[in-house]
């Protein structure tokens, strides 16, 4: 497959990522998106080279979900995983992936020359039986559906952490670290501190933290059960924990997100929790709104 490679080592550099879609095996390579704005120039990202072709035969893999591959329209896999700068050859580590939406997208792009790891709870480490269950039913789903696709999956493993007291693996390990969606639950459980500061030790200086979250209007109570987050709160937990913003972008925003839902953000797809009247209402408005914000672990 010809593929063209453009070196992403400046984080200003601004190239519109190509339209979702079939893969040409002419896109260049985008460290960050036309959407996007940076503000840091000092502490540069972990070199690396986005290869979209390959991230592009990842998204039209056969092995993709027809339900996932119908939530792309939503979530933006392809420009904002561009827009992280996640390269073939990087170890990445993804926070909770849950069923494993991205999983499916980065273990195979990461297969030959980099390495995915799932950063799954550890059951051991919650008191309640329900909490037990569920993260024990949860990991051994995410481990079953790496050992029946060995060709895609095969270098791809889980790594077992402590929300209260996290570890992800050996300092300065990680090129990148993700997560999607996950901030409100770490603060309404009152582990966020603690998480990020687990991210920045498991990192290379100028590895990147990549982050997706619902976004709030404004600043919210850490006991808010709406699942939005406020994006100054988020930016600031990161900078507290040794972070630099090296960028955001509009990637995943939706202005039809009021946010102003009876059950939340869970109101929306994919989670429906609204009354069947209503279906139409919140089809029209889609996947919530959400903050794009990609962090640098300092060289200095």
């Amino acid at each position: 497959m010809k593929t063209l490679l453009l070196a992403a080592l400046i984080p200003t550099l601004l190239v519109a990522c190509a339209t979702q879609g079939g893969s040409t095996g002419s896109d260049a390579a985008s460290a960050t998106p036309a959407a996007a704005t940076s503000s840091t120039t000092i502490n540069a990202p972990m070199p690396g080279t986005v290869i979209l072709a390959d991230l592009d035969a990842a998204l039209q893999g056969g092995w993709r979900s027809a339900e996932n591959r119908a939530r792309d329209v939503h979530r933006h896999p392809r420009e904002t995983l561009a827009f992280f700068n996640v390269a073939p050859n990087h170890t990445v580590i993804e926070i909770t992936p849950g069923a494993g939406w991205y999983s499916e997208i980065l273990a195979p792009y990461l297969h030959l020359n980099g390495q995915y790891i799932a950063a799954v709870v550890d059951p051991a480490s919650q008191a309640q039986p329900r909490a037990k269950e569920y993260y024990t039913k949860g990991n051994a789903g995410l481990t079953d559906k790496f050992a029946a696709d060995t060709e895609r999956y095969g270098r791809a493993r889980t790594a077992l952490f402590d929300p209260a007291k996290p570890a992800f693996g050996p300092a300065g390990s990680a090129d990148v670290v993700l997560t999607f969606r996950n901030v409100h639950n770490w603060r309404s459980a009152g582990t966020a501190e603690s998480m990020f500061k687990g991210f920045f030790e498991v990192l290379k200086p100028g590895g990147v933290l990549g982050v997706v979250e619902h976004r709030a209007k404004t600043d919210v109570p850490a006991d808010d059960k709406s699942g939005y987050v406020g994006q100054a709160q988020v930016i600031a937990m990161a900078q507290a924990a040794g972070f630099k913003l090296d960028a955001q972008s509009e990637i995943n925003a939706n202005a039809r997100d009021t946010k102003d839902h009876p059950n939340g953000v869970w109101t929306l797809p994919p989670v429906k929790r609204h009354d069947a009247k209503d279906a139409a209402k919140y089809e029209a408005i889609g996947e919530s709104d959400r903050m794009t914000l990609r962090f640098v672990k300092p060289r200095a």
